[in-house]
Parts: C-alpha cells; sequence; structure tokens
C-alpha cells in the first residue's frame, strides 16, 4: 500500500507541470504587461532589467550590455540556461531561486500565467 501511495504522488507531481506545458502565448501577453514596465520582447533595448528578447535558450546573464547583479552573474556562470523548466521556477519567485538578484518583481503565483508567460516569450509577434 505504501508502495502504491508513493507511486501516485509521484505521478502526480511528475504529471503537474506538464499540465500547463504549451501556455497561450496571447493570454501570456497579457500577463506579461505585469513585467512590461522592465522589460521588452520587440527590441534588443535594455531598460531596468534585460531586454527579453530571444530570452528563451539563452544562457543566464548573457546580454553583453546589461549591468547584471553578482547574484545573477554567478547564477548564470554555473551554466544555467533560459529554458522553460529554469524560467518556471524563476519565475515563480526569483528571488528564491536567485538570492540577490535585482529583480524586485515578487513572482507569478499562477502555474498557468508562468506558462502563458513563457509561451508569449517564445513567441512575442505571434501573440499580439
Amino acid at each position: 500500500m505504501r508502495r502504491l501511495l508513493s507511486s501516485l504522488f509521484l505521478c502526480l507531481g511528475v504529471a503537474a507541470p506538464a499540465a500547463h506545458a504549451g501556455g497561450d502565448a496571447t493570454a501570456g501577453a497579457a500577463v506579461f504587461r505585469k513585467c512590461a514596465a522592465c522589460h521588452t520582447t520587440s527590441e534588443p533595448v535594455n531598460r531596468v532589467g534585460p531586454s527579453l528578447m530571444g530570452v528563451v535558450g539563452r544562457p543566464v546573464a548573457s546580454v553583453a550590455d546589461y549591468n547584471y547583479s553578482e547574484a545573477m552573474k554567478t547564477f548564470g556562470a554555473e551554466g544555467h540556461v533560459w529554458d522553460e523548466a529554469t524560467l518556471s521556477e524563476y519565475l515563480l519567485s526569483p528571488k528564491a531561486m536567485v538570492g540577490g538578484t535585482k529583480m524586485t518583481f515578487p513572482g507569478l503565483k499562477k502555474p498557468q500565467d508562468i506558462a502563458d508567460v513563457i509561451a508569449y516569450l517564445k513567441a512575442p509577434p505571434a501573440a499580439k
């Protein structure tokens, strides 16, 4: 019985992130408005935060003309890449993932919002 319950919980834990995989880029564009004061996705121009144009698949802390925090530089130097899994964790709670980051945004609490923003970041013009 214990083994059965353990297997069930493992399956539920593995399936939960997949439930939000794919996201909706149009919905993500609406959620991204929370981010747009500090970031852009349509041009390689930094604001308070770095441009997020082409961020999915990009190495962390790799925008050459942006002054990242030491914490983010260290995180990037460890070989992290902004893939969907890393973005999902970061967008949930930036400071929990990278203590010392300059980003003051507390994070997105809804898994669907995170999936939608990632879908938008993957193809921002498609969401307009």
